[in-house]
């Protein structure tokens, strides 16, 4: 279990079962489709037992399914996701905004936001696939090393911030990735100066994005949104002439519609 549901364990409010059935679900997320009791233990930190009378419920509620002496999640999983995307209007208002700036450049546009140390992607329109690893809304990646990640660290209070630095793990993705601390929140105070971050190569060779902000109407930062293109394509220079306008001018839009929903 995370160090997080071990202190909250002492809460008699606290239900430690659930916590349990969601750290089962999300050790989905770290290996691979089909994980047995024994894979599950090891990536939710749970115990054996704990994990099979977790995943006996999950496959009696039809969460999960028992395939070849292993268990694979099924697309009923997908609901919860769903019920988040339908109470937040942040996907509902970018989606099209993306998909017109995607065609407009040519080029993927997506909109994250941060959840603990990663970013998750809830909104996604892509003419190409140009990360080895496939993107869709619900993807997540380390946000230290991505631009919408730099993005929204960079629009944090600092005491959130210094938080987040404890307990992020600066792993080098790439020979390119800012892994010291020092260097990281120079390169953060860079992109709260210029209102914008570029990441060449950090995250995977071969790949560079730029993303800005998108805020609420007292200025605070909700989500990111970016453009990512392969390095043979699109040049740092061009990034910020030509892409840089077009997704700030989006995510001006995006906050608009955000506004005008919360009145």
């Amino acid at each position: 279990m995370t160090q997080r549901t071990e202190s909250a364990a002492a809460d008699p409010n606290f239900m430690l079962s659930l916590a349990r059935g969601l750290s089962v679900l999300r050790a989905f997320t770290k290996g691979e489709s089909s994980l047995s009791v024994t894979e599950a233990a090891r990536l939710s930190g749970l115990s054996r037992a704990a994990v099979r009378r977790c995943l006996y419920t999950l496959t009696k509620l039809g969460y999960a399914t028992s395939v070849n002496g292993g268990y694979e999640l099924t697309p009923q999983v997908l609901t919860l996701g769903f019920a988040y995307l339908r109470s937040a209007p942040l996907a509902g208002y970018a989606q099209p905004v993306l998909e017109r700036v995607s065609g407009q450049l040519h080029e993927a546009c997506s909109l994250s936001v941060l959840d603990q140390t990663d970013i998750v992607y809830v909104a996604r329109a892509a003419t190409q696939r140009i990360l080895s690893i496939g993107l869709f809304v619900g993807s997540r990646l380390p946000a230290y090393c991505t631009s919408m990640g730099r993005v929204l660290l960079a629009g944090m209070p600092s005491a959130e911030l210094s938080a987040y630095l404890d307990k992020v793990a600066l792993v080098p993705r790439t020979k390119h990735t800012i892994v010291s601390r020092t260097a990281l929140l120079a390169e953060l105070r860079r992109v709260r100066n210029n209102g914008y971050a570029l990441v060449d190569q950090e995250l995977e060779l071969g790949l560079r994005s730029i993303a800005v902000p998108v805020r609420k109407p007292d200025g605070t930062v909700v989500a990111a949104i970016n453009s990512g293109v392969q390095t043979s394509r699109v040049d740092r220079r061009v990034l910020v002439r030509d892409f840089l306008p077009v997704i700030r001018s989006a995510a001006e839009e995006i906050a608009f519609a955000l506004g005008h929903s919360a009145r």
